[in-house]
């Protein structure tokens, strides 16, 4: 199935435009199969190749060059160009909207189909950043483990600090991180873990008094890399022993510099001493 109403009304207001049939690719009365912009230019130059073969790129830049020339002159220069780049919409076989350019080749309204190709992907850029993306369930996203991940998130920074917080081993608690990113709207290559714990506080998923640690001036992703080389994605001026804190160490005294043996000096007399026996006492006899 495919809608063309808007490309319906933009191809009726050119063909009733009063100036249409002084249009340069309109057919020349006087020489059939050449245009009215110029007699020497077939009507084939607006249109795709069809001839056997490859055309060659000096024929095809000349012919779409001389195309754009005459387009430039054209009184309804405006009004072919909208027409151009009006686009269709059709319904695949899976159920999908797919939207095409209602004249997706040749030159018209003094572009090529290449521009007007590139003119559609730019509005369908255009579209996909204005556009209000829809609010999601976070219900997923208060679940014990990844609320665990959240506040082990917001007090550490090293990746095998947070999974050793959060109660969970390094693979599992990337792959909730990765999944919040996720449910959060959040690009898993470029999310930085200020932006995950930022819209986490702002979602309700962190109470707004949570303390952050913060993790310096490195951008510092929050969902592990897709070549699963390193788990977090680390800005190149960044020294990775920034990623894991220094553990904290007591500080031992140094040991004692003097080396000498001390002597404990005794008191010795300069001459010895002969150690003679006390003399037995005699009592005294009373006299005859």
């Amino acid at each position: 199935m495919t809608t063309t109403v808007d490309a319906i009304a933009a191809r009726q207001r050119l063909v009733d435009d009063r100036h249409y049939r002084y249009r340069g690719c309109a057919p020349d009365p006087d020489t059939p199969g050449m245009s009215a912009g110029d007699p020497d230019v077939p009507l084939d130059a607006w249109g795709p190749y069809t001839g056997d073969g490859a055309e060659a790129q000096k024929t095809r830049l000349d012919r779409e060059k001389t195309a754009l020339q005459i387009c430039g002159r054209c009184p309804v220069l405006a009004l072919c160009r909208t027409y151009a780049n009006t686009t269709t919409v059709e319904v695949d076989a899976n159920g999908r909207q797919v939207e095409h350019l209602v004249e997706p080749e040749g030159v018209m309204g003094g572009q090529k189909a290449l521009a007007r190709h590139k003119a559609l992907i730019e509005r369908k850029h255009v579209e996909a950043a204005t556009a209000v993306a829809p609010v999601r369930d976070l219900a997923d996203a208060r679940t014990p483990q990844k609320v665990a991940v959240l506040l082990a998130l917001a007090a550490e920074v090293a990746d095998v600090r947070v999974a050793h917080r959060a109660g969970m081993d390094l693979r599992t608690c990337n792959w909730h991180r990765s999944a919040l990113c996720s449910l959060l709207d959040l690009d898993k290559e470029t999310a930085t873990r200020d932006e995950l714990l930022t819209v986490a506080v702002l979602r309700g998923l962190l109470p707004s008094a949570a303390g952050v640690v913060w993790d310096g001036l490195w951008p510092v992703a929050a969902a592990p890399t897709t070549d699963g080389v390193r788990q977090r994605r680390i800005a190149p001026d960044m020294p990775l022993t920034a990623l894991i804190p220094r553990p904290r160490t007591r500080r031992r005294k140094p040991p004692a510099t003097d080396t000498r043996l001390r002597v404990r000096y005794v008191a010795v007399p300069l001459f010895p001493v002969a150690l003679v026996a006390p003399a037995p006492t005699r009592a005294l006899e009373p006299a005859a």
